[in-house]
C-alpha cells in the first residue's frame, strides 16, 4: 500500500479531501500530496502514502508541470477563477488572435507573478485567503517563476482555451488574470485541468473512485 502515485482529483474536491480518503483506504495514516490544485481544478495529483514516501515526495514533483487551462474573457473575478464574485469589463476592441499570441508571448520564460490573494500562500504561518476571508487587507510580493511554454489551444471570444508547461510554483489563475489585463479584456480561470506533473499523467493516475470503493466495502464511508 506505501508508494508514490498519482489521483486524477475531480472537481469539488480539495487535496487535503483526497489524501483523507487515501489514508482511510490504506490505513496508514502518513500520507501527502504534493503540488495542491485549487477545489474547482481536476487532474494529477500527486500522493505519498508511507512515511519514507512523503519525505522522497518533493524530488518527484519538482519537476515540469502540463496544464489545459480556460481563460474567460471580458469577466475579472476577485480569486482569479470560477468560485470569485464576477464584475463584468467593457470591452471596446475584441481582441484578434494575432493580438493573443503576441500577449501570451510576454509571459513565456523566467517571470515575475503575484500570486493570488486567495491563496495557500502563507504571510506570518497563515494562509493568505484566510486572512482575506477575515477582512484583513494584504498585499502579496511577486516571486520568480518559469513558464516554459504556452500554446493556444482554442480561441473563440470570450473563450481561450491554453495549454502551458510550466516549472514549480506557477499559479494559472495568476497567469489567467495577467493576460486579460494584458489585453485589457480582464480575465478569469473558468477551467482547469491539470495532465501532468514531472513523469506522472492523466493515463496512468488512479480513479478516486477506486478509494471510495474501497472504503465503502470496508464499511468506512
Amino acid at each position: 500500500m506505501e508508494n508514490i502515485f498519482a489521483v486524477n482529483k475531480p472537481i469539488g474536491m480539495t487535496s487535503h479531501d483526497v489524501v483523507a480518503l487515501v489514508r482511510r483506504a490504506t490505513g496508514i495514516k502518513r500520507v501527502g500530496h504534493g503540488g495542491t490544485l485549487d477545489p474547482q481544478a481536476t487532474g494529477v495529483l500527486v500522493i505519498a502514502v508511507g512515511r519514507e514516501n512523503t519525505k522522497l515526495l518533493e524530488s518527484y514533483v519538482k519537476g515540469e508541470k502540463e496544464y489545459v487551462a480556460t481563460v474567460f474573457l471580458g469577466v475579472n473575478s476577485t480569486t482569479y477563477d470560477e468560485e470569485g464574485e464576477k464584475q463584468n469589463v467593457i470591452v471596446n476592441n475584441i481582441p484578434q488572435l494575432s493580438k493573443i499570441e503576441e500577449t501570451i508571448k510576454l509571459f513565456v520564460g523566467n517571470i515575475d507573478q503575484i500570486p493570488p490573494i486567495y491563496s495557500s500562500v502563507k504571510i506570518h504561518g497563515k494562509p493568505a485567503h484566510r486572512r482575506v476571508r477575515s477582512g484583513e487587507q494584504i498585499t502579496l510580493n511577486s516571486r520568480a517563476v518559469i513558464i516554459h511554454s504556452i500554446i493556444i489551444d482554442h480561441y473563440s471570444y470570450p473563450i481561450l482555451k491554453l495549454k502551458v508547461a510550466t516549472g514549480p510554483g506557477v499559479y494559472i489563475r495568476s497567469l489567467a488574470y495577467d493576460i486579460g489585463k494584458e489585453l485589457g479584456t480582464g480575465g478569469y480561470l473558468k477551467e482547469l485541468i491539470r495532465t501532468r506533473v514531472n513523469n506522472f499523467t492523466l493515463e496512468n493516475a488512479k480513479d478516486i473512485n477506486d478509494f471510495r470503493e474501497r472504503n465503502k466495502e470496508a464499511g468506512k464511508i
